[in-house]
This record gives C-alpha cells, structure tokens and sequence, in this order.
C-alpha cells in the first residue's frame, strides 16, 4: 500500500513539474524557452543541483543546451557548447538511462573544461519520440545525500515522456508561425502587385499620354499631368499602407502605448484623421497583446484603404471581465452579411486571430454608415 502510494505521489509530483512547460507551450513561447522550462521543472521534481537538457544535431553533437544551476558568468568561462567527447558523448550515441554514483570514476569522464562545476552523482535520461531522441536531460549532484535512486530514474523517465509532447507542440507551433510569416509574405507581394504595381503602371501610361499630347492639346495635356498627380498620389498611400503592415508590431511599452504610437504615425500620415483613447491601463498575455495590436492595424488599415473615411477612432478599455478593443470609421461602410467577399477586408483572418486568443470578433456595418469592428478578449 504505501509503495502504491509513493508511486502515485510521485506520478502527481511529475505532472506538476511538467505542467509548467506545458503552460510555456500554450503561452506560444520558442522551443528554447520551453527547454529552459523543462530543465528548471526536472532540477526541482530531482532535487538537483545541476540540470542540462541537450538538443542533439545531425552531425553527433548537440545543437542546443540549456542549463540550470550555472550562472551566466560562470556558463561564459565554461566556453563553447559541449561536443562530441566524454559522457554526454557516450549518452548521445547510446539513448539509454545513465545513474551513476560518481562520474569522475568513469572512463568517460574526460574533455571537461576547467571551469566546469564539480560533478558526482549523475543521472541522465533521454527524450523519446517513437526511436527518436528530442533531447537528454542531465542531472547531477542530488542535494540530498545518497545520490540518484532507482525511483529517481523511473521518475525522470516518466517526467522524459511528458517533456517530449512539449517539445513536439512546441516545434509544431514555431513551424506554424514560420508558415504564418510565408503565408502573410505572400499576401503582402500580393498587395503590392494588385494595388501600387497596377497604380503605377497606369501612371506611366498616362504620363506617356500627357507627353504626346503636349505640343497638340495643351489643355488636354493639363489635365493628364492632374492625373499623373493622383495616381501617383494614390500609389504613394498603398505603398505607405504596405510598408506600416510590414513593420513588426512593438509591443515593449505595453498594448496601450502601442497602440497610441500606431495611431499618431497613421494620423501623420494620412488625411484621415486617426484617433486613440484608452480609459485605463488593459494588461493581458504576451500572445494576446500580439493578436490585439494585429486586429487593430488591420481594421484601421481597411478602413483607411477602402472606406474613404474622415475619421477613424480606435478605443480600449475594460468591460465586464474583457478586454474591449473597437475601430469605428464613419466611411462608406459595406454589407456586413456578404463578409470576406466585399473588398477583401481579411475578416475571417481576423476571427480566426480572435478565437486563437480565445476572444470573439463582431462586425457592425451597412453601407453609408461606416464600419465597427469589436474583439473582445477575456480577462
């Protein structure tokens, strides 16, 4: 009974260590930071005083390695990331769990840097997917006397398991992103082609016109060279449009003052006026303070190209448990029930971003009477 009892204490133990890297994985952080997560949450679940989760390469080395319980002062005097040689070696080429009382005693033992800590009792277990090896996690020198046990090992490789989701969710996620960034690439060229090329070319045609006109038509020449003017004007409002879509969002003072700086550089920009208000600070996650300040460029952005309106005003605030984001513009407006199919507004891309959140995004427009975009986010 009390054996069937430890082993459900330490299954609970294990759970909960674990569950912090897979916290970090739903807050969307980089693999990176998830192994750091990881390294931490096995050092505590052991009681170790050294951990180290290595990443292996293609070539029979490592191609990450994160550590807990060395300092960065002491990591930078250690030197280079640990390559093929001693027991981390040995580790590598063989993917099986290591205990051992005191690693200096081993033959391994050899390569390591003078300033490395001092190392004895050492446990190293690998990181599974299928015949796959994600990663290793090294533990040494257990702050209790006696060193690693059978139980610790069985414990860590149940803790391994669990990791491994992790770090599979966690690439999954940055090689989403990383197809999210080609996707947005894609529809940015495509932009760029549809509206400015398109523009620019029937500036030059108009420019040509003007041109052959100028001895024959003065008049008419007048008029080609107005032309020439607004296209160009135009031309130079669909590229600035672009340019601030490809400008990475700076969210380093928080979602308020970006959003304020956002609207200030819009509001210079162009004629139309673009106003911010915020009644209050609003603090949500990293991610969700993302999605929000995308939601927000993008509203603005269409109601600046294709609702020729006079004003724009961009609100935040905090109602009921939420967080309330709305850009209102009192432009043409269009049928909200027809959605993604008038002027190609993104308004499903953008749902999509709120529900990614957990947040809801609404529509109110008609046309003639201006568009309201709301997302409300919870708290």
């Amino acid at each position: 009974m009390g054996d069937a009892e430890g082993l459900g204490a330490g299954q609970g133990a294990t759970l909960h260590a674990v569950s912090s890297a897979v916290l970090a994985v739903t807050r969307h952080l980089s693999v990176h930071e998830v192994l750091q997560v990881i390294v931490r949450a096995a050092a505590q679940l052991l009681d170790a005083r050294y951990a180290a989760l290595g990443v292996p390469d293609d070539e029979g080395s490592f191609a990450e390695f994160v550590v807990e319980g060395v300092s960065e002062e002491d990591w930078e005097r250690i030197g280079p990331l640990p390559r093929q040689h001693g027991m981390l070696a040995a580790m590598l080429h063989g993917d099986t769990p290591k205990r051992l009382a005191d690693i200096r005693r081993e033959p391994e033992f050899e390569g390591w840097p003078v300033a490395h800590p001092v190392l004895k009792d050492f446990l190293g277990v690998p990181i599974k997917d299928a015949e796959d090896v994600l990663g290793i996690i090294f533990l040494a020198n257990k702050k209790r006397p006696g060193g690693f046990t059978q139980d610790d090992q069985d414990l860590l490789a149940l803790f391994a398991a669990h990791a491994a989701i992790a770090m599979t969710n966690a690439r999954l996620y940055e090689h989403n992103r990383e197809l999210t960034v080609v996707a947005e690439r894609n529809r940015l060229a495509r932009e760029l082609h549809d509206a400015v090329a398109q523009k620019l070319f029937s500036l030059r045609l108009t420019a040509r016109t003007a041109s052959a006109l100028a001895e024959k038509d003065p008049v008419r020449t007048v008029q080609e060279l107005e032309q020439v003017e607004r296209l160009a004007a135009d031309a130079l409002a669909e590229l600035r449009a672009v340019i601030f879509e490809l400008r990475p969002a700076d969210l380093a003072d928080g979602l308020v003052a970006s959003l304020r700086k956002h609207a200030e550089v819009l509001d210079r920009a162009h004629e139309t006026a673009v106003r911010f208000t915020a009644a209050e600070p609003v603090v949500l996650a990293e991610d969700q303070e993302a999605v929000v300040l995308r939601i927000a460029q993008e509203a603005v952005y269409n109601a600046l190209r294709h609702a020729g309106a006079g004003t724009v005003d961009v609100s935040l605030r905090v109602r009921d448990g939420s967080a309330v984001l709305e850009v209102a513009d009192d432009g043409s407006g269009f049928d909200a029930s027809e959605g993604d199919q008038q002027g190609g507004l993104g308004l499903a891309s953008m749902r999509d971003r709120a529900c990614s959140i957990g947040g809801t995004l609404g529509v109110d427009a008609a046309p003639g009477r201006g568009t309201r975009v709301r997302l409300e986010v919870p708290l």
